[in-house]
């Protein structure tokens, strides 16, 4: 009898998150550990204090919803946070003011004969302080990034070997990472109106009737088809990151050499997702400037190739 080669397993380990904090005592972290006692500590001391005062079905009554509440706020999470982190954020968004204005210089205060309703607005602070020309981000806390838009793979299409090769390949690319880097995969509309302008402009100058013809019927179905559809498409970028380091120097000069090491883990980072058939770029000034553009106000129209406040939009010639 022939028995059949059992597939690879499609798995990749990965070592260790770094940011995981350190298990301390029965697989508890030092902060949960820390809540954990607190509320034993209130509990135990309410209890010392009110044993002789109240029957214990009002102490159970209160001591219990309060042990509760302390082991869910050492143990549960949401959306990738700890419940006391996530409260403390929460607390923090509500206080912060909801609108924004652009005032690099802070908001100026109203003369005091001007009587204020209401809170004034805070100021627009943004992460990115500008972008360079090699496409680097400065960002507003001191780091530099980049953004590298990488192409996509078939991976159902594919056997289970050519599967378990790419998993493989992709688990020893995160395992040779030596900072921390972002993978974002965002959809976005997708208008189909240039290329049907560009169908039907290279229709006319086709050298033959049919094809000119098999062009137009194209064209025809694309307009139909991004008129009756909602198209989206699909962007994967690596956000890498690099902070610079403090110390005696100038800023631009520390700027400098973190953006060369962002660029050059992009390189790396490019040739390893090479060998999975990934294809990699660096994003540009201008295509940064605009993918950063769409992230801070999704579903709004923005043309590509906008000017710079200090760039020049029109020239005027004499003869």
């Amino acid at each position: 009898m022939k028995h059949e080669a059992e597939p690879p397993p499609l798995l990749a380990r990965i070592p260790a998150d770094i940011n995981q904090p350190d298990k301390i005592a029965y697989g508890l972290s030092f902060r949960q550990l820390l809540i954990v006692a607190l509320t034993g500590g209130i509990a135990a001391a309410v209890y010392y204090l009110f044993h002789q005062l109240l029957p214990i079905v009002i102490l159970a009554a209160i001591l219990l919803p309060l042990i509760a509440l302390g082991i869910a706020i050492a143990l549960g999470r949401r959306d990738g946070l700890s419940l006391d982190r996530f409260a403390l954020a929460a607390v923090l968004f509500a206080r912060t003011s909801k609108r924004l204005v652009a005032a690099p210089d802070g908001v100026t205060e109203p003369p005091r004969w001007c009587r204020l309703r209401g809170r004034l607005p805070a100021p627009l602070r943004l992460p990115v302080r500008a972008i360079r020309t090699d496409g680097a981000l400065e960002l507003a806390d001191g780091g530099v990034a980049v953004l590298v838009e990488t192409g996509t793979l078939s991976f159902h299409l594919r056997t289970t070997g050519e599967q378990a090769a790419l998993v493989s390949g992709f688990g020893r690319w995160l395992n040779s990472l030596e900072a921390p880097v972002q993978l974002l995969a965002r959809a976005r509309p997708a208008d189909l109106s240039d290329l049907i302008q560009a169908v039907e402009a290279q229709a006319e100058v086709l050298p033959h009737p049919a094809l000119a013809q098999a062009a137009r019927e194209h064209a025809a179905y694309l307009a139909e088809l991004n008129t009756s559809r909602e198209l989206l498409t699909r962007q994967v970028l690596v956000v890498l990151r690099d902070q610079a380091a403090s110390g005696r120097g100038r800023r631009s000069v520390r700027r400098d050499t973190s953006a060369a090491v962002v660029l050059r883990r992009a390189a790396e980072a490019e040739r390893a997702l090479a060998s999975l058939g990934v294809t990699t770029r660096v994003l540009a000034a201008d295509e940064a400037t605009h993918t950063l553009t769409e992230c801070l106000d999704p579903g709004a129209r923005h043309p590509a190739g906008q000017a710079l406040p200090d760039e020049l939009t029109s020239t005027r010639s004499t003869s």
